[in-house]
């Protein structure tokens, strides 16, 4: 078998290419898995065009978190003509960083930026994959803000309505949210993807 024979091809919505996956990371919580997406060429493809048509005009910097974040953001920020600034995991920065705390539906992280990653002034645009409780974005909206930039929109590939994440960074300030598909439910639970 070629290598290319076990590629899955994209079917009519890529978004039938995200796995659930019960009971991951733990008990009672349906993740939300991306690597069939990832291994469909045409899937991937689909996603990041829509992400690129879907973006405001004028944006200089896209960010992605760790990790899924980078996944999508680059390659926006490439088809964009933008810079792409990753936002990281605490202690994964070499230079001076400035930090910011959230809750995640099992746990805390605290995410990361090089102080000198984002000029004042600059137009952001925030893609991830998934929009779940909001503490990913908006601890990234906080850090995007306190460089002195502007947030001008947030992308995700897939919003879980459900856990009300639009209305928690509504409530902060931060209300440019688009969703390329949302879930009203989870599937045996609740559901998490660490945004």
């Amino acid at each position: 078998m070629t290598a290319a024979a076990s590629v899955p091809s994209a079917p009519a919505d890529w978004a039938d290419l995200i796995r659930d996956v019960p009971d991951f990371p733990k008990p009672g919580v349906v993740f939300k898995d991306i690597t069939p997406l990832l291994a469909s060429p045409a899937g991937f493809a689909a996603v990041v065009d829509e992400l690129v048509a879907r973006a405001p005009e004028r944006i200089d910097v896209v960010v992605g978190m760790e990790a899924r974040g980078f996944i999508f953001g680059a390659p926006v920020a490439l088809r964009l003509g933008a810079a792409f600034v990753p936002i990281r995991k605490a202690g994964k920065l070499p230079a001076e960083v400035i930090t910011a705390s959230y809750d995640l539906e099992y746990g805390t992280e605290t995410l990361a930026v090089h102080a000198d990653a984002v000029r004042p002034g600059a137009r952001v645009l925030i893609v991830d994959d998934v929009l779940a409780t909001g503490g990913t974005v908006g601890a990234t909206a906080e850090l995007v803000r306190r460089l002195g930039a502007e947030l001008v929109a947030v992308t995700v590939v897939l919003e879980l309505d459900f856990l009300h994440g639009r209305e928690k960074l509504a409530a902060r300030g931060i209300d440019q949210l688009t969703a390329l598909r949302s879930t009203a439910s989870a599937t045996g639970g609740s559901a998490a993807a660490d945004a």
